[in-house]
């Protein structure tokens, strides 16, 4: 009988434990729980660890009950691969299991001040100080800026870190930890992706650096042990999967680069969500951005393989476009009614949308930039716009890759998707004329757990997952080949660039002086 390899896919909003055929890649079985978020105070999120932990045993029971409804032999899973929401920071105490506080997730913007200390601190209050070392400026949005929040903030963390009690992990390793035994001699492990984000890594030496660690004031001992992507972690201690090894371990960007089979240099994939993230595989080599990407450690797949690498880039809005024609402008009731606006005039007759709504993000990182609709005439109406709304997101994309290759010297051959905009036909074919490449759409959308499950299938010692070229499962997919020349679409490129010009600087911290009696 063929190997079965489980995954659990820990998410911001939800947790999923998927199993797949190891030869076909086929989902058997799968089951999702989804998670709260708590909002204690304007710009904060967090998420409670046992609700988290509970979540995935609530998964991995029902997904395995599902698999003995089917017949199929439980016992035919060898492996166990873990995939999560990177930089999320999470405290507990080694001896009880207890979290320490809630998890802070990635997007809490509470550590605002504590960024803005650690940049004055640096030489020319540069945030960009440690960029050498982690591929990363100093930002909120990276775990050691939430650790040094909870050692300044919370009594429980810095008394557990005086006792020695204290663990520090992003969610793969209290997971990790959990389910190898927890207090009874769980393991206190992380992989190379996940280690990546916390600002702590050094990207070079694939080791936590010292000199990170002194500069936040972090203690090393603390932190968990860094692994490769695949190897055997531990095994599961209860449960119905007891005694199967939890072999790979990849945060949730790397595992989809993996789950779209993006082992080659310069290959590259684009998630399309709220917002866009993009993901290219630059090699053996870290490859330092000149355009406000970001330079990340992409996956490690064995203790003796080499580590990958790739540059990062995110759009800020996306499929947020979407629900805003929805939900602030009233131009259609679903989302999927865009493609039908869209596709009923195929052209947005010379408009475009600059959906700065929160300012621009890479490649122009210009926070005063503001939304703009321009190139309207008498002739235009809510289909144009529709269609306008659909060609931001596809030239926001190709910003990003056009950064890409200049900085990684690689020039992309086509783009791999997924998430959920990629349902939408119209906006794939969009994608592939603005690129001028093809865009490749995987018929299987469970990108991000079948990477996960690659890596543990994978592992040394468990071996039911091959990684060479001719032995990786065959995922059947859909390409859109460009359909207009270079010509045209470089020129509808230029008229967008244009706009974003237009949409730059706007917001300043100018006043009305005048009451708005007075006006009146």
């Amino acid at each position: 009988m063929e190997a079965l390899v489980a995954a659990v896919d820990q998410g911001t909003s939800s947790t999923r434990v998927l199993v797949f055929n190891a030869k076909t890649a086929e989902v058997i079985s799968q089951h999702q729980v989804e998670i709260k978020q708590s909002f204690p105070k304007e710009g904060w999120v967090e998420e409670d660890p046992k609700e988290i932990m509970q979540s995935v045993h609530e998964c991995i029971e029902n997904t395995c009950e599902k698999l003995s409804q089917l017949k199929v032999d439980i016992s035919r899973v060898k492996a166990v691969g873990v995939t999560n929401q990177r930089e999320t920071t999470l405290v507990w105490d080694r001896a009880t299991g207890e979290p320490l506080y809630n998890a802070i997730v990635w997007l809490d913007l509470r550590t605002q001040s504590t960024v803005e200390r650690l940049i004055k601190k640096a030489p020319g209050e540069n945030k960009n100080h440690l960029k050498h070392l982690t591929g990363l400026p100093i930002s909120t949005y990276f775990s050691a800026v939430k650790l040094r929040w909870l050692l300044d903030n919370v009594d429980e963390v810095r008394e557990a870190v005086r006792t020695g009690r204290a663990l520090f992990g992003t969610v793969d390793s209290w997971i990790i930890w959990n389910l190898t035994g927890g207090r009874s001699g769980g393991v206190h492990a992380t992989d190379v992706s996940n280690a990546s984000r916390t600002m702590l890594f050094n990207i070079h030496s694939m080791e936590w650096d010292p000199e990170l660690c002194r500069y936040f004031d972090i203690p090393m001992e603390i932190l968990p042990d860094v692994r490769s992507s695949s190897e055997v972690y531990g095994w599961m201690k209860s449960g119905k999967l007891a005694g199967v090894p939890i072999s790979g371990c990849l945060g949730d960007q790397s595992a989809a680069l993996v789950g779209q089979m993006c082992f080659e240099e310069g290959q590259a994939k684009n998630t399309y969500g709220t917002g866009c993230f993009l993901l290219q595989n630059t090699g053996c080599k870290p490859v330092m951005s000149n355009h406000g990407l970001l330079t990340t450690v992409a996956y490690k797949l064995g203790r003796h393989m080499p580590c990958c690498y790739a540059l990062e880039g995110s759009v800020a809005i996306a499929g947020a476009v979407v629900q805003w024609l929805k939900n602030n402008m009233g131009m259609v009731q679903t989302s999927s009614e865009i493609e039908k606006l869209a596709a009923e005039v195929g052209t947005s007759h010379g408009c475009y949308f600059v959906p700065a709504f929160s300012g621009l993000y890479a490649p122009y990182w210009e926070p005063s930039a503001r939304g703009i609709i321009c190139g309207l005439t008498q002739f235009t109406n809510k289909k144009h716009l529709a269609f306008a709304a659909l060609e931001a997101v596809c030239f926001q994309t190709r910003e990003i890759l056009d950064a890409m290759n200049q900085d990684s010297g690689v020039p992309l051959t086509q783009l791999r998707v997924d998430g959920g905009m990629t349902a939408n036909r119209l906006l794939m074919q969009l994608q592939a004329d603005i690129l001028c490449i093809p865009v490749v759409r995987p018929t299987m959308s469970e990108t991000t757990a079948l990477g996960a499950a690659v890596a543990a299938g994978a592992a040394e010692g468990v071996d039911v997952w091959s990684l060479s070229p001719g032995h990786l499962p065959l995922i059947k997919s859909e390409t859109f080949q460009p359909q207009i020349n270079p010509e045209e679409s470089d020129f509808r490129f230029s008229r967008w660039k244009k706009a974003v010009q237009k949409a730059m600087n706007w917001e300043t911290m100018e006043t009305c002086s005048t009451s708005e009696d007075q006006l009146q």
